[in-house]
């Protein structure tokens, strides 16, 4: 068995693990289908749920696995994509440092309440870096040498459609974080 190292201490990567994190990829992935706009004046900005699966993982099993499902769902993701590559690259870019902050602060404190309370600044870091991502890579890639001029007139709804996002997925992961820790601490995952 492969074993990781998370907070100071081993922690052996056993078949239940890698099972649990694999499914966690799975379903990350198959909800990024499930994608819709919210605002009508800028449709291409959609809101999918599958980073609460990756914000789960961050949580239970610590930051380095919560990444490794960003950076699964995303390689997966560039099989379909429209965009070779570069749209999963920046949204792994966004995804990672939305759950790096709660994932850490839940491994040292092992409290539900902390966790929520990290939410908060980790929802104001991810939006941050999603405007940056946006800006310098996705409407680049998009919109060509217009993309300034378009992320300009689109930047409160960006930052909207971010804290929104960014929001929700807290919200539920916050729902689901106590009974999933239980599940896991009880079967020894």
């Amino acid at each position: 068995m492969s074993e990781i190292k998370n907070e100071g201490k081993t922690k052996k990567l056993t078949t239940k693990r890698i099972v649990f994190i694999a499914l966690f990829v799975a379903l990350s992935y198959a909800l990024s289908f499930f994608s819709f706009p919210i605002f009508p004046a800028t449709p291409y900005f959609k809101l999918d749920f599958s980073n609460v699966f990756i914000l789960l993982t961050g949580l239970l099993f610590g930051p380095v696995e919560g990444v490794i499902v960003c950076i699964l769902k995303e390689i997966i993701g560039v099989t379909n994509s429209s965009s070779g590559g570069v749209g999963e690259l920046a949204n792994a870019i966004m995804t990672t440092s939305f759950i790096l902050l709660p994932s850490i602060v839940y491994r040292k404190k092992k409290k539900t309440k902390a966790a929520i309370i990290s939410f908060i600044p980790a929802c104001l870091i991810g939006t941050a870096v999603a405007l940056v991502t946006n800006r310098f890579i996705i409407f680049p890639m998009y919109m060509g040498e217009g993309a300034a001029a378009v992320f300009e007139s689109a930047f409160w709804f960006a930052v909207a459609f971010n804290l929104i996002k960014t929001s929700s997925i807290s919200l539920i992961t916050g729902v689901m974080l106590k009974r999933l820790a239980y599940f896991v601490k009880k079967y020894r995952i």
